[in-house]
């Protein structure tokens, strides 16, 4: 298994410095987050969500994208992926992203899956989210980049099973799923070797992330309540190192992405913890 960096959890640090901060901790590949900056944060500190300076902003023109491409080739890094925020059904978006992932090399995008908050009906929001899969699947022949579904809590897919219901009526060769361990903390999680034999050819991807519940008051009936967030990727729910034993057994060999919202360390020392930690939980 190879090691990538999801930019988003890098907001500090522009595309050359963090290409450069990535291949001195031995990552091999580049996720690049697809994103504007909203006017009112240009001025903020930077975050993971608001002014992220590693960020492709989409109105940016082929010719301003090259220096994406030349951070990653100028340190020897793959560009695995771009990683939008689409809406499910946002067709024409699907398409631009896939052109900008094309141009950059890139084998993935993450497509759009509905949100799920008990307002809409699961059975609707499911016969629009395949209806909108069957376009990303034809784009996915047209530009030979795959689509997959993040494993994503609040959505339709906060689950390995029900991703895999998503996906299951497409090609493994054109749709895939993106495993978050790290998303199922919050909701959906189930045994992580069963979903990922289940998964089987649609597991594309795996993002490296960990969160924990802690108690957060009461009801006003005298009932505990709960709360999850994020947490560093060895204090968190998810064992790492077994679930790197359960990817081991099905026989995944592509990459693991890093997207750590903890806060723990600076950008640069979360790349060098990150690879340090899975090479010793691989060894």
């Amino acid at each position: 298994m190879k090691l990538s960096v999801f930019t988003v959890s890098t907001p500090d640090l522009t595309p050359d410095q963090m290409a450069q901060a990535a291949k001195a901790a031995g990552i091999d590949a580049i996720e690049w987050r697809y994103k504007d900056i909203p006017e009112d944060a240009v001025n903020e500190k930077p975050s993971f969500w608001r002014n992220n300076l590693c960020s492709i902003d989409p109105k940016l023109s082929d010719e301003e994208l090259e220096p994406f491409k030349q951070a990653a080739a100028a340190h020897q890094l793959s560009t695995l992926s771009v990683t939008p925020y689409l809406a499910c059904g946002d067709v024409a978006g699907t398409e631009r992203v896939m052109q900008v992932a094309k141009q950059l090399g890139a084998g993935f995008i993450r497509v759009g899956v509905p949100a799920y908050d008990g307002s809409s009906n699961y059975n609707e929001l499911f016969a629009g989210a395949v209806q909108y899969l069957h376009h990303v699947e034809e784009l996915s022949q047209q530009y030979g980049i795959k689509g997959l579904v993040e494993i994503h809590h609040k959505t339709i897919a906060p689950s390995a099973g029900l991703a895999h219901r998503l996906v299951s009526g497409f090609s493994p060769e054109r749709i895939g799923v993106l495993h978050d361990a790290g998303n199922m903390v919050h909701e959906g999680f189930e045994n992580h070797r069963m979903g990922l034999e289940l998964l089987g050819p649609y597991l594309a991807h795996v993002h490296v992330k960990n969160a924990r519940w802690a108690p957060a008051g009461q009801s006003d009936r005298g009932i505990t309540l709960w709360a999850s967030d994020w947490a560093p990727i060895d204090e968190g729910i998810v064992n790492w190192h077994e679930l790197l034993v359960d990817l081991k057994a099905i026989g995944y060999d592509g990459y693991l992405g890093i997207e750590d919202f903890s806060g723990q360390f600076d950008s640069r020392e979360m790349l060098h913890n990150f690879a340090a930690k899975v090479r010793e939980w691989l060894s």
